[in-house]
């Protein structure tokens, strides 16, 4: 006995009442079962039942790929009731990655030229949801004419598809220009265009009229009777009602942005209706179009948005479109309500144009002002945003977010991790000569209560910010060691010689330095860093530390034994890397002169002191550092992470054979000699190397700059930094590289992994890389980050290094 299929309505009701998992999968296969065994017997008066039932299955997440050419059948029907649903199916079912799709284009086509609203509202909705870039360009004529209709209903559908049109193929942009400059005159926004609404008894009768045979008729009366408001598909009402609007100029002020966006020439154009523009927004504020479009006491927020973002890409970098609209944006921004969300939203709106284009000074400090005041909000979007906001002002109007960095402050207490990141961004961005004191106390706070996932960020920026302003060098110290002590695992690899550097060139701080390392290093043997430049400095100044004639601090008696014993912790621990290890044997070693007092070995006097001057030289003394700290400590590894990469990204200089491995990446002997023996050697400064940008996408941006230290012209340092100027942040980012096998790479640690949006703080990275037979360099980068919830991968190779950079 063959059991009969089920009704839609009766469909939902047994799936909602099965008590199981299994039940429900039991139910669906014997439809689906059904289902197919109609479509093979191929019956038309069902067929869009059929595809009905099988539509919720889809949405409910089974299978229901073999609905796609039933949803071309239904779509080629001359019946409105297959057309309808047919169409959904369509919605629903297809997309580009199947070729099914660019079978539909004709009867879309037809559907388009057959003047029939309804059908005609269909093929539009279709064509916008799922429409191919073939698709497009194909029917963009069919488009373009109904975008002049005199049915509002029509051409507000037709605008939206060409929106999805300029996305999808941004070369249509010269078909859809000059509809626009008419459509921009639409005054219907709010008021009744159209007949009114007719029952829906009468609604039934005009399509009845206009499609199809009497029979055919009477069945689509019937059907839109009997499941209008029981299938959940699109039912567009071919008239509209006095108290709705078509939406025609928010839709075309939509289309002129995509346009403006994607179309240098559209720009140009449009820059001569900002007038016009200007007096639509200033109605919109002044008087409103209806009362049916207010929210919350805010006319049309939703047009109003459209227009402020128009205006701001209309407005940027020209100076007399900007002049246009300043008086504008300050009316919108001090008259709007502000009570509500849909006011908070068009002030936003207000201040991003204010931003952007060519505005006055004072407009820009109102600007700033109204974000101080969204901090105060109670909403944490509205926080969040004007922190975002005030990230990217700090540049341009630094004086006038430094009013507000009380209440900045305030915002890294914040429970939202999002909210506290940004505060952190900002605060950092704040601090200069002048704050700096006080911001350190409240960064430094924050960082000894902040989640873990900010404080590599949040020690990173401290220790950034206190070497630009540090006021006085103890002040420097002080502040890194609390960095080292509180977050020591999360800072950056160059800390540790950026310490060393600092306390070698302060030599009235030696004592004071390392007693208040032999302190911290007492309490706590597990911050690595900064038992480094504890074993470090002791190894330097141990004798220093036994003498005990620094006033500054508290009297110290320490005895040798106590001191050894401490060292010895350290090498023990097994938290302690191979590196903290080599640091830990070279200061026993040096010890051993500066306890007993025999000075006979050279090799173990202090550390000679490197001069800095500039940001060159302070990458130029720190890698003179690591080198004579690696030659004294421990030997680099013949193999390192980066030349791993080689064969991954086959950059290999020939035929694979035998290939000699490069030197190690030590300094020469002859520079080694140079420093240890503190021999009056100083070679000239070299020339300094052009930076290069090697890759730009969506305002990502990468930069590579160069240095080659004097003391070691085979070795040559680069550093990558990845800055972010579009509208959303960059995370997850990796950076990797491979150079020929010749040569010899090592790749630093990355300064973070997040690279935030407008122009936030870059991310840093060094390579070092070993050429000693002066070979021509080349490059090849790898890429991975997240953007606007995409996963990027680029990889491309770099040939255009200077020359300088490896002759």
């Amino acid at each position: 006995m063959v059991v009969p299929s089920l009704k839609l309505q009766d469909l939902i009701e047994e799936i909602r009442g099965a008590k199981t998992q299994a039940q429900e999968r039991e139910v669906i296969q014997k439809e689906c079962a059904h289902i197919r065994a109609s479509f093979r017997d191929g019956d038309p008066v069902h067929r869009h039942r059929q595809l009905a039932k099988l539509l919720y299955v889809h949405m409910l997440g089974y299978p229901a790929h073999f609905g796609q050419m039933e949803c071309l059948k239904l779509i080629a029907s001359s019946r409105f009731t297959d057309k309808r649903v047919g169409y959904l199916g369509a919605m629903l079912l297809l997309d580009e990655r199947h070729d099914a799709h660019l079978l539909i284009t004709n009867s879309i086509k037809n559907d388009l030229s057959q003047g029939i609203q309804p059908v005609q509202g269909l093929a539009l909705c279709t064509l916008s949801t799922m429409g191919s870039a073939e698709m497009c360009r194909d029917l963009a004529p069919e488009v373009e004419k109904l975008l002049l209709q005199p049915s509002p209903y029509v051409r507000k559908k037709a605008i939206l598809t060409a929106v999805h049109m300029i996305r999808k193929v941004p070369e249509l942009s010269s078909v859809f220009l000059p509809p626009c400059a008419q459509l921009l005159h639409e005054r219907h926004h709010g008021k009744a265009v159209g007949p009114p609404i007719l029952c829906f008894r009468s609604m039934d009768r005009r399509i009845e009229n206009r499609m199809g045979t009497p029979a055919h008729r009477r069945r689509v009366v019937h059907t839109h009777r009997h499941t209008r408001n029981r299938l959940s598909c699109p039912w567009p009402p071919p008239f509209t009602s006095p108290t709705l609007t078509p939406g025609i100029l928010l839709g075309t002020i939509t289309l002129i942005t995509e346009l403006c966006e994607r179309s240098p020439a559209a720009l140009r154009h449009f820059r001569k209706v900002v007038p016009q523009l200007v007096h639509i927004l200033r109605t919109l504020v002044t008087m409103g179009y209806s009362t049916e479009h207010s929210i919350s006491g805010v006319s049309d927020p939703f047009l109003q948005v459209q227009i402020l973002r128009l205006l701001r890409i209309l407005g940027r970098n020209h100076e007399e479109s900007s002049e246009t609209m300043n008086d504008l944006l300050a009316q919108v921004a001090t008259n709007t309500d502000t009570s509500r969300n849909a006011g908070n939203a068009v002030l936003f709106e207000t201040v991003l144009t204010i931003m952007d284009i060519r505005s006055a000074a004072g407009l820009r400090v109102l600007a700033v002002n109204i974000l101080g005041r969204f901090l105060l909000n109670s909403d944490r979007n509205i926080r969040y945003v004007a922190l975002t906001s005030l990230l990217r002002l700090v540049q341009s109007d630094h004086s006038a977010v430094q009013r507000h960095r009380p209440t900045v402050v305030e915002c890294l207490r914040e429970t939202d991790a999002s909210l506290s990141r940004r505060a952190l961004e900002l605060s950092l961005a704040l601090v200069n000569s002048s704050n700096v004191r006080a911001m350190m106390q409240e960064l430094q706070a924050f960082l000894e209560s902040c989640p873990p996932d900010l404080r590599a960020d949040c020690a990173s920026g401290i220790l950034l910010a206190a070497e630009r302003f540090a006021p006085t060098k103890r002040w420097h110290i002080d502040t890194i060691l609390h960095v080292l002590t509180t977050a020591g695992t999360h800072v950056r690899d160059d800390a540790v010689a950026n310490l060393t550097q600092l306390i070698g060139g302060a030599q009235e701080l030696h004592a004071y330095s390392v007693r208040r390392l032999y302190n911290a290093l007492a309490e706590d043997i597990s911050q690595q860093p900064l038992v480094q430049v504890a074993a470090w400095c002791i190894g330097e100044y141990g004798d220093l530390l036994l003498a005990g004639n620094c006033e500054e601090i508290e009297p110290l008696q320490v005895d040798e034994e106590e001191v050894l014993a401490l060292l010895e912790k350290v090498l023990q621990s097994h938290m302690s890397l191979p590196a903290t290890r080599g640091y830990a044997l070279t200061a026993l070693m040096k010890l051993s002169t500066r306890l007993c007092g025999d000075n006979k070995a050279a090799i173990l006097e202090k550390m000679p002191l490197v001069e800095r001057d500039g940001p060159q030289a302070d990458e130029e003394a720190k890698e003179s550092k690591e080198a004579a700290q690696l030659s004294e400590a421990a030997p680099v590894p013949t193999e390192p992470q980066a030349s791993q990469l080689l064969d991954l990204l086959d950059l290999l200089d020939g035929a694979s054979g035998d290939v000699q491995h490069p030197p190690h990446l030590d300094p020469s002997p002859g520079g080694a000699l140079v420093h240890l023996l503190d021999l009056p050697c100083v070679p000239p400064p070299p020339a300094p190397i052009p930076d290069l940008k090697v890759f730009e996408r969506e305002g990502v941006q990468l930069n590579l700059s160069f240095i080659r230290p004097p003391e070691n012209p085979a070795l040559l340092l680069i550093t990558i930094t990845a800055t972010n100027f579009s509208e959303g942040d960059v995370t997850h980012f990796i950076c990797q590289a491979a150079v020929p096998k010749s040569l010899q790479l090592q790749l630093q640690a990355p300064s973070g992994n997040t690279v935030p949006a407008r122009g936030g703080l870059p991310i840093t990275q060094l390579f070092r890389i070993l050429n000693p037979n002066k070979a021509p360099l080349r490059l090849k980068l790898r890429l991975t980050y997240d953007h606007f919830h995409q996963s990027v991968q680029e990889i491309f190779e770099v040939n255009n290094l200077p020359v300088e950079s490896w002759q």
